[in-house]
Parts: structure tokens; sequence; C-alpha cells
């Protein structure tokens, strides 16, 4: 359980407390609710490209990272489909440091050309080291706009295109960061050894005088019901044919979001789940296979991924799995199948909840779904699914017509 209480400033920025005073650190999590998903599709690339310039210098303090590791801080960020977070770690003695720094950066970046500039440059060597030039690094670029017909979830979080983020001006820059860098647009968190008045006084300090802005409304193209299979080869220079199956599923906020993602463990969480020890133990069709659920805040994808054995073909390990697939959705899960992924999901989340830090990203994130205590609710959500409830789920998740696969052919 992870307690904490909660006040909204009047420019409307979110702010929960979670008091700990068994660690002596404080920390900082700013959640800006802006991910790839918010971007215009001409000009892909933006979130991401801000959580670099994040860094590069704000209004009045010419570098973010000096000031924060002076007082024995440390800091970091990542951007994602849905949301930009920030994150700051300080001594608690010094957590008016982490006040100041992350206000001055909320207020305005510094737009400097040359900040541009250098950031631009990293996120396009980032963009070529682990897109295009890692074996199997562009799946996702071609695979996305093969499930996504008009959701932006179309594109990679890193951009459709090197070009989107080459072209990127001051003025793109501005009107982004204003646009959605807004008090009313973010939620932070404070957590460890802190007390809610002492966060009240810094917040009214450091972050009321910022003007709130107009929170932006979101209006995304909701993706079309699929009607039909979709396939697509590619052929690259790696070291094994891969297949990528990938099904429309709900929602990270969905009530049938948990029931998707343990059906997911059932398949491919570990050597003992049922596509590994029939396909690569077994039968050995696969070197390696594995799934996985998006936990997108709209709807996303279960996704199957394995790598094939030396001299299978495309048709006949898909087939393989297709009727692995079939049998979860037509029987279910066994007993014992669901009581082992339930028990490893609910020690990933509280091992998750061991870390102050992670606390406070779990607080910021179940905010997004309109109650914090979300965030307290997940070990219930997932000890209440059934077996029926998953066998409902693989059975609507897995129709030919829900499927889109990528055969990714290696050549010499």
């Amino acid at each position: 359980m992870i307690g904490f209480s909660s006040f909204t400033l009047e420019n409307g920025l979110q702010v929960l407390v979670h008091e700990d005073h068994s660690v002596d650190i404080a920390v900082m999590n700013i959640l800006y609710d802006v991910g790839s998903r918010d971007e215009r599709p001409d000009k892909t690339g933006f979130a991401h490209l801000f959580e670099h310039l994040m860094f590069g210098g704000s209004k009045n303090i010419p570098s973010y990272d000096e000031p924060l590791q002076r007082v024995g801080g440390e800091n970091n960020a990542f951007t994602s489909t849905d949301i930009t977070n920030y994150y700051l770690t300080v001594p608690a003695s010094n957590l008016e440091t982490g006040f100041w720094l992350e206000s001055d950066r909320m207020l305005s970046l510094s737009f400097e050309p040359e900040v541009l500039n250098v950031q631009r440059n990293v996120v396009i060597e980032e963009f070529r080291q682990r897109y295009l030039n890692q074996p199997y690094g562009d799946v996702w670029l071609k695979l996305r706009p093969l499930c996504y017909q008009v959701h932006p979830y179309q594109w990679a979080t890193i951009g459709k295109e090197i070009s989107h983020i080459e072209q990127a001006t001051l003025d793109d820059v501005r009107e982004f960061f204003f646009r959605y860098y807004l008090p009313s647009n973010a939620i932070l968190v404070v957590a460890g050894k802190v007390t809610e008045t002492q966060v009240r006084a810094l917040c009214e300090k450091w972050f009321s005088p910022i003007p709130a802005g107009n929170k932006p409304v979101r209006r995304l193209p909701v993706e079309p019901t699929q009607t039909a299979r979709r396939e697509l080869r590619a052929q690259a220079k790696v070291p094994a044919h891969a297949l990528y199956k990938a099904y429309h599923m709900p929602g990270r906020f969905h009530p049938d979001y948990y029931a998707a993602d343990l059906l997911t463990d059932v398949l491919g969480r570990g050597e003992s789940s049922r596509l590994y020890r029939k396909l690569v133990k077994e039968d050995e069709i696969f070197t390696s296979i594995s799934s996985f659920s998006m936990g997108t805040l709209d709807p996303g994808l279960i996704v199957v991924n394995g790598r094939l054995q030396e001299g299978r073909t495309h048709p006949d390990a898909e087939r393989a799995v297709d009727e692995i697939l079939a049998s979860v959705a037509s029987e279910g899960p066994t007993d014992e199948e669901l009581e082992k992924v339930k028990n490893q999901a609910a020690s990933t989340l509280e091992f998750g909840e061991v870390e102050v830090m992670n606390r406070a990203m779990n607080l910021a994130f179940a905010t997004l779904s309109g109650d914090p205590n979300f965030v307290n609710e997940e070990a219930d959500r997932i000890a209440a699914v059934s077996k029926e409830d998953v066998r409902r789920v693989a059975r609507h998740a897995f129709r030919p017509e829900n499927s889109n696969v990528l055969y990714y052919e290696a050549i010499n």
C-alpha cells in the first residue's frame, strides 16, 4: 500500500506527497501528459526530442546537471507513446534544489539554437544506432504502421523518420513547449523523507508563480476495428528469420487489461510458458520466443515474437504459434498456469514498490486514470482475474482478422 496525500495548485499542477521517513532521500517525479501520440504526423519524434532538450538549460539556469550534482543529486527521464517523465533524487536536506531546477525548466527553456543543434544530433544518432544499424532494430518502424492505420501509435517514440528531427526549427520547439509543458498538464509526485507541509510550502514558492496556460484538449483518431489479417515481409542482414504477430487489445486502464496481460504471461513468460515449452524445447521450431502486452493508455497490442531455427519456414512457424493461441482461446489457462502467472505478477508489483522512486513513478502514472489510488488496487485487480476472463480475452484477441503479421527474413 502506497500512502499519499494530494492537492492541486491554482495553476492546475497536481501534486502528490508520499512520506517515507525510513529513508534519507527525497525524490521528485514530474509526469507531463504528452507522448508521441500527441505529435503531428508530419512532425514526429518531438516528445522524445524534448526529453533531451529539457536538460539543455532553462530560462535562468544554463546547466541543469551541475547544480544538482553539487548537492549529491542525480536525475534521468524517459518518453513513451503516452507520457514524458522526469525524475530526480537528492539528499532530503537538499530537496529545494530540485524544486528550483524543475520549476525553472517548467517555466521556460532557454531556446538557444546551439542547444537544439546539439540535442537534435544526439537524437539523430540514437535513431541510427538503435533503429537503423542494429539487427531487428527497425521492427517497430514496420510493425506499428501495419497495426495502426489512423491512430498515432502508428509511429515509434523516436519518430517516423530522421528527417522530421533534422527539419525541427526553434519555432517548432517553442510551439510544442508552450502547448504541452504547462503546470495544468503535469503531475508532480514528491516522495521520501518529506512532509506534506514542507512540500506545500515549496510548491507555493517555486511552482505557483508559473502561469497555468491552457491545458491541451486531446482529440486523437480512434483506431477502427480491424476486419482482415495484415501481413508484411521484410528482409535484412540479421542472424535468423523472425516472426512477429500482433493483436489489438484493451488499453492500460480498461477492466480487461489485466486478463490480457496475464494471458501473455501464460503464453510467453519464461521457459515454462506454453510457447517456449512447446515450440523451443519440444518441437525446436524457434530458438527463442516470447509474448507481451503493451501497456499503452489507448488500446494497445498483444505481441508474440520469436526467432526461427535454421531451416524452418515462416508459414510453418506461424501455424505452430496459431495452434497454441487457439488452444488457450478455446480452453483458457489451467489452474496451475493462472496461479503461477498471478504469483509472478504480484511479486513483480511488490518488488517494484521497494524503491521510493518507483513508488513515486507509479503514483504519477496511476493519477492519469483519474484516481491516484488506482496504484493500490492493482494487486486486487490481478487476483480477481479468472480463467474465464483470460479465455474470453484470448478468444476475442486471437481472431484471424485481428492479426498483424511480420515475416522478417534473414538474407546473406
